[in-house]
Parts: C-alpha cells; sequence; structure tokens
C-alpha cells in the first residue's frame, strides 16, 4: 500500500499543477455565482494519516458545512468541499441575496444551493483534471451535512479506509476578499487512482 505513494517531487509538482487549474476554474465559477472576487492558496498535495485530515480544518470539533461528492471513472475518488459554518451562513446570505447575518441555520432550499455549489465547483475542477490528463471523470449528486468536522469525514472517510490508512490529498484554502466565505477543497483520489493519474500525465 505505501509504495504506491512514493512519488516524486515532479509528480508531486505535477498533482499540484492539477489542482492549482482545477482550483483556479472553481474559484472562477465561484466568483462569478456570487459576484465577488475569491481568491485562492496554491495547493497543498499531501500524504496525510486520514484521522489528520480534520485538522487541516480547525480540529475534528468544528462546526462545519460538508459537501461531498463521489468522482466516478477511471480514475475515482472523492471531492470534498468544507466550510466553517459561518462562511456557509455567510455563503447562502449572498446567494440568495438575504442581508449578511441573516442565515443562522440551513433550510431545505439553503441546503439545495450549497449542493449545487458543490456540484459546480466539482465539475470546474473535474474538467481541468481532463484537459491535463484526457480522463474523463464523473461527480455524483452530492451530498450535505452540518457536523463536526471529524464526523463528517469520518463519513466519507470510511470507504478510504478500507483501502488504507494515509489520504493522498489535493487541498485549497478558498479566501473572499471581504472575509467573509473561507472554505478547503479536498480531492482525494482512491488509492489506485493515483497510479492512473500519474500515468496520464506522463510524469516520471
Amino acid at each position: 500500500m505505501a509504495d504506491e505513494f512514493n512519488l516524486t517531487p515532479n509528480q508531486m509538482d505535477a498533482l499540484r499543477e492539477i489542482g492549482n487549474v482545477g482550483a483556479g476554474n472553481s474559484a472562477t465559477a465561484l466568483s462569478q455565482i456570487i459576484n465577488r472576487r475569491i481568491d485562492m492558496n496554491v495547493p497543498k498535495v499531501a500524504l496525510v494519516p486520514i484521522e489528520s485530515v480534520p485538522d487541516l480544518v480547525g480540529g475534528p470539533d468544528t462546526i462545519v458545512v460538508g459537501v461531498f461528492l463521489r468522482v466516478y471513472g477511471k480514475a475515482p475518488g472523492n471531492i470534498l468541499f468544507l466550510l466553517p459554518q459561518k462562511s456557509a451562513f455567510f455563503l447562502v446570505d449572498t446567494l440568495m441575496g438575504k442581508t449578511h447575518g441573516a442565515t443562522d441555520k440551513l433550510d431545505f432550499m439553503d441546503e439545495s444551493a450549497l449542493m449545487e455549489i458543490g456540484n459546480i465547483l466539482a465539475g470546474a475542477y473535474l474538467n481541468a483534471f481532463f484537459t491535463f490528463t484526457n480522463i474523463s471523470m464523473l461527480p455524483s449528486i452530492p451530498a450535505l451535512a452540518m457536523d463536526m468536522a471529524g464526523a463528517i469525514l469520518n463519513v466519507v472517510l470510511v470507504q478510504l479506509g478500507q483501502m488504507g490508512d494515509t489520504a493522498m490529498v489535493i487541498e485549497t484554502e478558498f479566501l473572499s476578499e471581504d472575509d467573509g466565505i473561507n472554505g478547503h477543497f479536498f480531492l482525494v483520489p482512491d488509492p489506485g487512482s493515483l497510479e492512473t493519474i500519474i500515468k496520464a500525465v506522463g510524469v516520471e
């Protein structure tokens, strides 16, 4: 299992570059929808023990809204968009044209809007992936949960846990110009998919 994860610096760079273009597409899509600038940090590509993923978003007890999609195709994996609760409410206010601070819990419409955002971001990301690798991947219908980061990630990572205890994570942080929205976008390829992706990129 561990052998699959011995990536060369060039391979890590290639994954980072895919992440960069994918996240760039996603940030642009989000900016257009909410009509405010969204910046993103350079994606981090990391091999992390599955149990330490919640630490990337402020710790396992942090309440977050997670939009989760399974990715199907030749390189299956998972996409996860995690927003702190406050950012999720702010995003809903922006999407729904409400005064900021109006949303303090999510109703069905709010959840649908956030899932649609997850859908659009995942689509933008996977398009970039296709450009680089020619691997066509389709996202599932998104699922949404508001809970502690640890609990959400457990649900997502349980299926990965059957494949190994290390997750390959391409993580990007989004930030809006007025600081109202920040979030983390994760692409977690299944262990076998990594090989397919690296081969497709053609980096030795």
